[in-house]
């Protein structure tokens, strides 16, 4: 089976507040008479689901276009966190996830976000990708300190994920970014397999 996980990109589309609102117009169309049907599409590279690459808080890191497929594609784990407060090394311990684990996507029923010690944590287990169903995986006060603990130890990070309706456990992630050199975020296409999945 093959679930979605990515957000509808269109006029309204939510935005993390000040960055720019989705915006797609339709330069010609062939039901107004033009020989072709043709749109145009401006926003922040941040609207919907998409990744975030080390540059985008660490000077002279990796853009979108230099991000390993490795670390895009491959087995993921999904797990439920309740709660509203910060996703703890202790809220992470009580996954018991298994050894090598590199990817791992955090549901959120209740708003919850990733605190620094928790991303330490991430990145003291090899965690290589995380991503999480919010527009931003830590809490908007903290001032980019927990996309810093992430992006400098070269960890990926999805956002805006839709996860609302996949059962918890393990998949195959295929997660594949717009190749736009030297940008620090993009969106991506973003989808799970189940074990046994066939084309």
């Amino acid at each position: 089976m093959i679930y979605d996980i990515s957000l509808p990109l269109s006029d309204s589309t939510p935005v993390y507040p000040g960055d720019r609102s989705v915006q797609i117009r339709r330069a010609s169309d062939i039901d107004r008479g033009d020989a072709v049907t043709l749109s145009e599409v401006a926003m922040s590279l941040h609207a919907g689901t998409h990744v975030d690459a080390p540059c985008h808080f660490i000077s002279g890191a990796p853009s979108v276009d230099e991000i390993s497929l490795d670390i895009l594609v491959g087995h993921a784990v999904l797990v439920d966190v309740p709660g509203a407060g910060a996703i703890t090394a202790e809220t992470l311990d009580r996954f018991d996830l298994a050894a090598g684990t590199t990817r791992l996507l955090l549901r959120t029923p209740d708003a919850a976000a990733l605190g620094e010690c928790g991303a330490r944590w991430l990145v003291a287990r090899g965690v290589k990708l995380v991503g999480i169903d919010r527009m931003s995986i830590g809490f908007s006060d903290q001032s980019g300190a927990v996309h810093r603990i992430l992006l400098a130890a070269g960890v990926v990070i999805v956002e805006s994920l839709n996860l609302a309706d996949v059962p918890l456990g393990e998949y195959q992630l295929i997660c594949l970014p717009l190749k736009l050199i030297g940008a620090e975020g993009v969106p991506v296409r973003a989808i799970l397999l189940t074990a046994g999945s066939r084309f």
